[in-house]
């Protein structure tokens, strides 16, 4: 709705949105984005969300341009929506006519990258818990819904020779993008009876997964197998598993952490973040280097971008990082190093240490309300201002005190660590709820944000046990491994040693025990190896 009046909401328009949600393309959406709503539109928007189904009204949100990297690839949005997508209208066009002249019978077996349709969108309906599609809606001042200057956007990923069904078609797109067409059946609600018309473009697939297959997909152990497995491999043979998974080459690309004009903004030389799943900042001054910060998105249990990992803020990269914070509408920041360690300086002071006092960062004020301080962590009560807007949001910021670089906490304690994760959960949930309606996106909230000083030793080890803790209360199971493979394919290098490896099972099983899932977690001669080495 950029640059959209009150003026251009009319009779017409209502009809046309109306239109959207019930349906007219060939594809069952789980989210209805809005973009860049102004205020005279969110004030009986929020009313009406409540007069509508509660499964409809869980699909259509409102969003700012910066946050659609949290819904849609980057690759799927087009450039006047900060993404990377260059429409190509007759190649969709070309497409369509493949279609219609190489097989009429032939069911389409291509690879969706993903959806991004104006104009007209299909009844929202989900199809057990599995992302249909998302699609980002800038709703223009010129009394009209549309993307591209008026096209009709489609993204297609795959090889061709592409073949479909001219026919109606329906559609259902699970987590591994598959889109397959076919006749509908009549009296279906959720068939579909119009073909779209649009852009189409073999781009780089990225099709992702949906919320209910992050942090789960694995068959998972139950607590009494993973007791049994630790204890038959021992600290070598956990640690082996670990040099197996760490011996893999990196499942991504870093261009954009190498440009000359962003390398002065990595913490570490050997330390950079994935292309593909990389946080993008708003460009500032039409500057494109500004848009780079060194953060990555990580999914959680059933969550996608659950978390932001990134690396302990630089001095210089202070205004970046809550620029990210305020962009991603995060609420919380998780710290697991101290600013200086053994003598060297692990972070900058990003935020003000004592209550009552005020920074400012390129544009944002960040102000300490209180200060709580535990012997295992400090909890800082931020308030963060964007001084263009004058708009304030309160930040929690945890730091746990006691984790070693290149370590674990010590004696191998997990109960402390335990407590800091629950404590950060509920500090995400209270945020959550004080959003109310402000707030359309996942149950669990926004992204948190996790760094520690490279951003992927224990900033990869608490994700390991948020991902593995959460899995298991809701399951039953867990998959320490799977965990920290899926982690490391969108933070490179994430689990920086083997003892965090190890750690991430023996804290696993002392959740276990604390919650009732097993009596006992009984370990004795796990370390003798060990001992014996240092004899």
């Amino acid at each position: 709705m950029t640059d959209s009046k009150y003026t251009n909401f009319d009779y017409e328009l209502s009809q046309k949105i109306l239109t959207m949600l019930k349906g007219g393309y060939p594809a069952k959406l789980k989210k209805v984005l809005i973009v860049t709503a102004p205020l005279w539109f969110k004030a009986p928007f929020r009313i009406l969300r409540l007069f509508v189904r509660e499964k409809l009204r869980e699909r259509v949100h409102t969003v700012s341009a910066p946050q659609l990297g949290v819904h849609v690839p980057r690759a799927s949005l087009p450039r006047q929506l900060g993404g990377h997508l260059e429409p190509d209208h007759s190649a969709w066009l070309e497409y369509c006519r493949n279609c219609y002249t190489n097989n009429l019978n032939t069911k389409l077996d291509g690879v969706i990258d993903d959806y991004v349709i104006s104009n007209h969108l299909p009844h929202v309906k989900t199809q057990n818990g599995l992302i249909d599609a998302e699609v980002p809606c800038d709703m223009t001042s010129d009394r009209g819904a549309r993307l591209d200057n008026g096209s009709d956007i489609m993204h297609i990923s795959g090889d061709p020779p592409y073949t479909c069904d001219p026919s109606p078609l329906r559609h259902t797109h699970g987590y591994n993008g598959e889109m397959k067409a076919g006749h509908i059946n009549s009296g279906d609600e959720d068939d579909i009876d119009l073909i779209t018309r649009g852009t189409w473009s073999s781009g780089e697939a990225s099709p992702g997964l949906s919320d209910e297959e992050c942090g789960g997909g694995g068959a998972g152990e139950a607590p009494g197998a993973l007791l049994a497995r630790v204890r038959a491999l021992g600290r070598r043979g956990l640690a082996a598993e670990y040099d197996d998974i760490r011996a893999r080459p990196p499942a991504g690309t870093f261009h954009h952490a190498k440009l000359p004009s962003n390398l002065a903004k990595n913490r570490y030389t050997d330390v950079l973040c994935y292309d593909h799943s990389r946080v993008l900042l708003s460009q500032l001054d039409d500057d494109p280097s500004s848009d780079y910060i060194n953060a990555n998105y990580v999914d959680g249990y059933k969550q996608r971008n659950a978390f932001i990992c990134t690396q302990g803020p630089l001095p210089k990269t202070f205004g970046d990082f809550w620029r990210m914070v305020w962009e991603q509408g995060s609420l919380v920041v998780v710290m697991t190093t101290r600013t200086v360690e053994r003598g060297r300086v692990k972070c900058g002071q990003y935020w003000p240490a004592a209550p009552g006092q005020r920074a400012v960062h390129a544009g944002f004020a960040v102000s300490t309300e209180a200060v709580d301080v535990d012997d295992d962590y400090t909890v800082s009560h931020l308030l963060l201002t964007d001084l263009r807007t004058e708009q304030r949001r309160r930040v929690w910021h945890g730091q746990y005190t006691r984790w070693p670089d290149y370590g674990v906490p010590g004696g191998g304690r997990a109960a402390p660590v335990l407590r800091f994760l629950a404590l950060v959960r509920r500090a995400q949930h209270r945020a959550r709820q004080e959003l109310g309606d402000a707030w359309a996106g996942h149950s669990r909230g926004p992204p948190i944000v996790v760094h520690c000083s490279a951003g992927i030793g224990r900033t990869g080890t608490f994700l390991t046990l948020d991902t593995c803790t959460s899995r298991l209360a809701a399951e039953g199971v867990a998959d320490v491994r799977g965990a920290v493979e899926r982690i490391r394919q969108q933070r490179a290098h994430s689990i920086q040693m083997p003892d965090q490896y190890v750690f991430c099972h023996l804290a696993l099983l002392e959740y276990a025990v604390m919650h009732g899932y097993l009596e006992s977690a009984d370990l004795s001669g796990f370390d003798e190896e060990n001992e014996e080495e240092s004899e």
